[in-house]
């Protein structure tokens, strides 16, 4: 009977330290309890909030202490903008200086430039190549279409921002080399040592170059879009499609009176030919009617 109080006392001992451990957690190797929710040292897990972060917010989406986000803004990427426009005008050598004024206005240059006068079988038309500012492309093309009809505008954007990146990690590399190769000049204490700093130094510098010549271009086409710009006298470059069935008679018997024209000046064009070949075949055919005539018994 004295060992009942004893068995009583050690169940109601380990119901108490039943109550006191924590439900659903481990214990590791090394005897370390860890709880649902909570990580091991330097082993984060799904769900857990990454330090620094918001809530719901991934490391990749966070913004970095200098306000920045890791990736590149829109603003920073460098586009070299290209583009073709052509425009029909009254006069078209007239028109040149116009767009010249507009475009030197905006800030831009004039890459070159070529007019070609009205003649007996062409009608004038100018060509030019525009170099505008990036910043004022879309102000300067909206008064170069004030100048005319537009016929068409096709702009093209090509992002080279990984392009000039690369470059200017290069150049940064190779500067650092020539800086130190330089420092070695200065302290090479024989004429082996001295001739060789020399070579890689030489070499290095206009690998340097180089890249800065190409950096420098890529520049200069990211600030400056280049524009191709034809001008066509009026009634040179073909209208567009009718709209209406009176539009596709009108567009149908100028397209007749044009070919007619064209049919005209050809013949006019072939009509010495064709009179100095009848005149070969005449003479050719003389000479073979008096050849057969001698032929001819008497």
């Amino acid at each position: 009977m004295k060992r009942l109080p004893a068995i009583a006392a050690v169940l109601l001992s380990a119901l108490l330290l039943a109550g006191c451990s924590v439900p659903g957690a481990s214990t590791d190797s090394g005897g370390t309890a860890t709880s649902p929710g909570l990580a091991e040292p330097g082993v984060v897990n799904p769900g857990t909030v990454t330090p620094g972060a918001e809530p719901g917010e991934s490391l990749d989406s966070r913004t970095f202490p200098d306000g920045s986000t890791g990736e590149i803004a829109s603003s920073q990427r460098d586009v070299i903008t290209t583009g073709m426009v052509s425009i029909t005008v009254k006069d078209p050598i007239a028109s040149v200086q116009d767009a010249v004024t507009i475009t030197e206005q905006a800030g831009g240059r004039i890459d070159s430039r070529t007019e070609n006068p009205a003649t007996g079988n062409q009608p004038a038309s100018a060509n030019l190549t525009l170099r505008i500012p990036s910043d004022e492309l879309d102000r300067t093309l909206a008064e170069l279409k004030q100048l005319g009809t537009v016929n068409f505008v096709s702009l093209n954007a090509s992002d080279i921002t990984q392009q000039t990146q690369d470059l200017d990690a290069r150049i940064t590399s190779l500067q650092t080399s020539v800086d130190r190769l330089l420092a070695l000049m200065t302290s090479a204490t024989n004429t082996t040592d001295l001739i060789a700093v020399e070579n890689a130094l030489a070499e290095r510098q206009s690998e340097l170059e180089g890249l800065q010549a190409q950096r420098d271009y890529l520049s200069d086409q990211v600030d400056f879009s280049t524009i191709t710009l034809d001008l066509y006298s009026t009634g040179t470059v073909d209208p567009g499609t009718p709209d209406d069935f009176w539009d596709a008679i009108a567009a149908g018997w100028n397209a007749l009176l044009t070919a007619l024209g064209a049919a005209i000046v050809a013949i006019g064009f072939a009509l010495p030919w064709l009179l100095a070949l009848g005149l070969v075949a005449a003479i050719v055919y003389l000479v073979i009617r008096l050849a057969r005539k001698r032929r001819t018994p008497a």
